[in-house]
C-alpha cells in the first residue's frame, strides 16, 4: 500500500512505535484513529510524498506499536503520553518542527501535541473531530446514539474487553460501517491490517484504555488549560455526511481552543482519507504549502 516508502520501528523511550516514512522535502506526520493503522492513510500519502517527508506511525495501542502496561488513572494511554511519543519519533528522524494531520483519535493527540510541545508543531490539519471536553460537555442523545462507543468503551475492564475480544471482526465491521459510507471506503489491504491488528486482544484493551484516558485525565489536562489556546494554524476538515456535522459545529468549537482557525465540511462521512483522497488533498494542499517547514 505504501510503494517507495521504508518500514520503521523506532524505539522511543521504551514504546516502540511500528510506521512507514517515505517522500523529501518538510516534514509531516499523519496521526490515524480508532479502530485502524497508519495504513488508512495509503490513498494520501503517497500524493503527500511527492513534496513533503510522510511520516505515518501506529499510535501506542494500536497496529504494530507497543501496548505498555495501563495504570488506575489511564495515563500511560493519555493523549499527553501519545504526544510525547510522536516528538520522541520525530526527534528520531531529525525533525525538530513539522506539520501534523491527524484523524479521529490521531487529531486528539495531535491537539495535545500542539498544547504541550507547541514550538514544534508549525501548522495541523484535524478530520472530522471537534474538541474532546466540548464533545462530551455538549452530548446529546442523538450524539450517545450515533457514536455509541465513546460510552461503551469507557465501561471499566474488563466488560467491553471480553464481549469485543468474543468477536472482534464482527465489532470492528459493525463500528466502521455504520457510517454513511458503509464499509466502501476500505480497500482490501488495508481492512486486513486493521482487523488483523484488531485481532489481539492487547489491541482491544490497550484502546479501550485510550478512550478511558480521553473521559478522564484528558479531560483534566483540557481544563488545566483552559484559557490557552493552541498557537499554529490550525485547518478544520469533516465529512458533511457525518456526526460531527450533524451535532456540532466544529469551527465554533475549535475557535474556543485555537487562535487562528480555518475549514469546512466536505463531501463525505467520518474516513475522509479512505472515502474522497481526492477532494481531501485538494483541500489540505494549499494549507500544508504555506505552512511547510524544514
Amino acid at each position: 500500500m505504501f510503494e517507495g516508502f521504508d518500514v520503521f520501528d523506532v524505539d522511543c523511550d521504551g514504546v516502540t512505535l511500528h510506521g512507514v516514512r517515505g517522500g523529501n522535502g518538510p516534514p509531516l506526520l499523519l496521526l490515524h484513529g480508532y479502530p485502524q493503522t497508519h495504513a488508512m492513510w495509503h490513498r494520501v500519502a503517497p500524493a503527500l510524498a511527492a513534496d513533503y517527508t510522510v511520516i505515518a506511525p501506529d499510535l501506542r495501542g494500536y497496529g504494530r506499536s507497543s501496548k505498555p502496561p495501563t495504570a488506575p488513572d489511564h495515563a500511560p494511554y493519555s493523549k499527553r503520553a501519545m504526544a510525547v511519543d510522536m516528538t520522541a519519533l520525530m526527534d528520531h528522524f531529525g525533525f525538530m518542527r513539522f506539520l501534523v494531520c491527524g484523524h479521529d483519535r490521531g487529531a486528539r493527540v495531535a491537539h495535545r501535541l500542539a498544547l504541550d510541545h507547541a514550538e514544534r508543531v508549525a501548522a495541523m490539519a484535524l478530520l472530522d473531530i471537534a474538541p474532546t471536553r466540548e464533545m462530551y460537555r455538549d452530548a446529546d442523545a442523538a450524539f450517545a446514539k450515533a457514536y455509541w462507543w465513546w460510552f461503551y468503551l469507557v465501561q471499566p475492564a474488563p466488560l467491553p474487553e471480553e464481549m469485543i475480544g468474543a468477536d472482534p471482526r464482527n465489532f470492528w465491521l459493525r463500528k466502521c460501517g455504520s457510517g454513511s459510507a458503509g464499509l466502501e471506503p476500505f480497500a482490501e489491504d488495508a481492512l486486513d491490517d486493521y482487523i488483523t491488528a484488531f485481532s489481539d486482544p492487547a489491541t482491544i484493551h490497550a484502546t479501550c484504555e485510550d478512550y478511558r484516558a480521553a473521559a478522564s485525565i484528558d479531560i483534566g489536562h483540557d481544563d488545566a488549560d483552559s484559557g490557552r489556546k493552541i498557537e499554529c494554524p490550525l485547518l478544520v476538515l469533516w465529512g458533511r455526511d457525518g456526526v460531527i456535522e450533524r451535532c456540532f459545529d466544529a469551527l465554533a468549537l475549535w475557535r474556543e481552543r485555537a487562535a487562528d482557525v480555518s475549514g469546512q465540511s466536505l463531501p463525505g462521512g467520518h474516513y475522509l482519507a479512505e472515502e474522497i483522497p481526492e477532494q481531501l488533498l485538494e483541500r489540505m494542499a494549499p494549507f500544508l504549502a504555506q505552512h511547510a517547514t524544514q
